[in-house]
């Protein structure tokens, strides 16, 4: 409870005192319960000042979210140098009933179709050096043409190019309610950390693959990186000499595996009979209007000869290709924030139907992913990285302290010593640290 107190203390000035008596009362049971984090469980673990009567009044408050997020990731990186970027991606949570703020139909790659759900979009400060990921902004995609046009969402537009369509300015591009949505949240966490941290890349998936979104990204001043599609028309820049009229030319050949420049491989390795190699080069895309800086993975299978492609792309050329790939690599760090945030935060589990209630359990799970980084780095004996560990820990600290009370002993003194936790730590999966 001491770290908790400690830790939450810094949102005095932010937080009213009552609400931020509430949030640390909740914090508290939610680290120490087991079962589904719903606010009646949550009531269940809560000792004085946690009814559920109070949680209902918690979760009606409008609380600034990201700005608590941003204050803990701050203090935890106080001194701590390194590379940072942002990345991004959007979580579906399944959701039964007609009321619930923002229930539409989107697809989830856990049950392999579309389902009645809400789909939240969540950011994530990740330090490179450290692989580590930090939760910082989530807000749901609410609006009917902003759910029609989110990645996750169920397509009903007719293949083709639309009729009497005409060629246009691709650099001018016209972005739909989904991107307008993103770019106000990448424009929100620029506006947090602009004091404090230089950011120059945004990561995403390959849904923002394709040049609306390149442009998009390139109005908030950061660089994309993202992934193509592996039969993109793609082409090298023209190498010929200009003719002396029009237009200077600037595509040459379509890219293809077998007129790869000699001067784009970077490195090859060869692990399960598997041969992979790396090449960097820059290229053209059809639909993009700047040259893309392309690193192209190809893998072969030595046994069968079947051979796969993967298309990683940045607008900035002069990124080298290992620290693409590596950039790339890291956007995964935001699934295992989502992974926490519903596996032991209650992003799976909330029950609540109003907008404000849906609001507030969805970022205080994404809350607790980040309190949950902050806090075990505090934490001796317990594991890093280890959340069970954590909640055991805090588990065995609340039944062994309820005990105590109820025999009437002087809990301040008796549980000076630590060691008096440790018969009920039988949860834990890695010994406590010597």
């Amino acid at each position: 409870m001491n770290e908790i107190i400690t830790i939450l203390s810094l949102f005095s000035p932010t937080l009213a005192p009552k609400t931020l008596k509430q949030l640390i009362v909740i914090c508290e049971a939610m680290l120490a319960m087991t079962g589904r984090v719903t606010m009646l469980g949550i009531a269940r673990w809560t000792e004085k000042g946690g009814s559920y009567r109070t949680l209902q009044r918690f979760f009606k408050q409008q609380i600034d979210w990201g700005k608590l997020r941003w204050l803990l990731i701050k203090q935890h990186l106080t001194g701590v140098q390194g590379t940072y970027i942002l990345a991004a991606d959007e979580v579906v949570v399944t959701k039964s009933g007609h009321k619930t703020h923002g229930l539409g139909i989107f697809f989830s790659s856990i049950y392999g179709k579309a389902l009645p759900s809400l789909c939240f979009l969540g950011l994530s400060l990740i330090h490179v050096e450290a692989e580590q990921s930090y939760a910082l902004l989530m807000e749901q995609l609410v609006r009917q043409n902003v759910q029609e046009t989110a990645p996750k969402a169920v397509e009903k537009k007719k293949p083709g190019r639309p009729k009497g369509s005409k060629n246009k300015n691709h650099a001018q591009v016209e972005l739909s309610p989904f991107l307008l949505q993103l770019q106000g949240c990448i424009r929100q966490v620029l506006t947090l950390i602009r004091l404090h941290l230089q950011v120059t890349y945004f990561v995403y998936d390959g849904a923002l693959g394709n040049n609306s979104a390149l442009q998009m990204v390139k109005q908030t001043r950061l660089h994309l990186i993202s992934k193509l599609r592996h039969d993109s028309k793609l082409f090298l820049p023209y190498q010929g000499e200009y003719q002396g009229k029009g237009r200077p030319r600037k595509y040459g050949d379509r890219l293809t595996l077998d007129n790869l420049p000699e001067n784009s491989f970077r490195k090859e390795k060869t692990e399960d009979d598997i041969l992979t190699k790396i090449y960097q080069l820059p290229v053209w895309h059809e639909l993009f209007p700047v040259q893309l800086n392309l690193v192209m993975i190809v893998k072969t299978n030595l046994k069968t000869g079947k051979t796969a492609k993967v298309l990683l792309f940045c607008d900035d050329l002069t990124l080298n290709y290992d620290l693409l790939i590596q950039y790339y690599s890291l956007r995964f760090q935001i699934e295992f924030d989502f992974r926490d945030s519903k596996q032991y935060w209650g992003l799976e589990d909330f029950m609540n139907i109003g907008e404000t209630q849906v609001n507030n359990a969805a970022n205080l799970s994404w809350f607790m992913v980040t309190f949950s980084r902050v806090i075990l780095a505090k934490m001796p004996g317990v594991q890093p990285g280890s959340l069970l560990d954590l909640k055991t820990v805090f588990r065995a600290r609340k039944v062994t302290r309820r005990i105590i009370n109820l025999l009437g002993i002087n809990a301040d003194e008796f549980l000076s010593d630590d060691r008096i936790f440790e018969a009920a730590e039988i949860g834990r999966i890695h010994a406590k640290a010597a």
